[in-house]
């Protein structure tokens, strides 16, 4: 299940950028630019976290903050901050918000942020590492793989496997087709330490498919489902 996150950003090159990268991070995410907009879609849409700018037309994030607070103590809230602003920090806090970044901030740092928040609020709900021992092996097309060994086949060239790997293809093999969105992949595979990077992902998916597709820029395995994650069709 995809979290949902509400941008309340007025300056849209920022709340449009917070769309996209986060959206690429596995979360469902609504922008909005003013305060009024924000209480409107808080009500209507009931996102499971709210990033709030302070300065912003009509109703302030302080004021967002105060309101959302009165009739909800839990739902995670951060505010984004301009830099040096050390009473926006205090006050935001002292209001109720779970956090805040300072801008410019970097995208890594805010992903971070977000996970860490997210999993105080909903410890519970967090999707968990999976234990993956039901399996001696995996076949698809001509690649073997020996989950014991973490040693692969393809055709007649062998070649080793990280830990990180056997997981991702024993994840995969368990949910053959499905299209399995960035964040519930990571929580499977790296549990609570990927910390909302999916560029990791990326990367190790990247070096996956080298060692098990003919043609890696044109996989025939690992398929790239844009905008959500990967599909796994063997």
């Amino acid at each position: 299940m995809k979290r949902k996150i509400l941008v309340v950003e007025d300056e849209e090159n920022i709340r449009e950028g917070l769309i996209d990268a986060l959206g690429m991070e596995g979360y469902e995410v609504k922008g909005v630019a003013d305060g009024r907009e924000a209480l409107k879609y808080y009500t209507q849409w009931e996102p499971e976290l709210l990033l709030l700018d302070i300065m912003m037309p009509h109703k302030s994030g302080y004021d967002i903050c105060r309101e959302i607070r009165r009739g909800n103590p839990h739902i995670p809230i951060i505010m984004l901050t301009a830099k040096g602003e050390e009473i926006d920090k205090v006050l935001g806090l002292e209001l109720g918000a779970d956090d805040y970044i300072t801008k410019p901030f970097g995208l890594r740092e805010l992903a971070a942020r977000i996970s860490a928040v997210l999993r105080r609020a909903y410890p519970s709900e967090e999707p968990r590492k999976e234990n993956f021992t039901e399996l001696s092996e995996i076949k698809f097309g001509d690649v073997q793989i020996d989950i014991k060994t973490m040693r692969g086949k393809k055709g007649k060239e062998e070649f080793e496997l990280s830990r990180r790997e056997i997981d991702m293809l024993l994840y995969f093999t368990k949910h053959k087709s499905e299209v399995l969105d960035r964040y519930n992949l990571m929580m499977a595979v790296w549990g609570s330490e990927h910390r909302g990077f999916s560029r990791t992902l990326d990367q190790h998916i990247v070096q996956l498919r080298k060692k098990i597709e003919d043609d890696p820029k044109n996989p025939e395995y690992i398929k790239t489902v844009y905008g959500i994650g990967y599909r796994f069709d063997a």
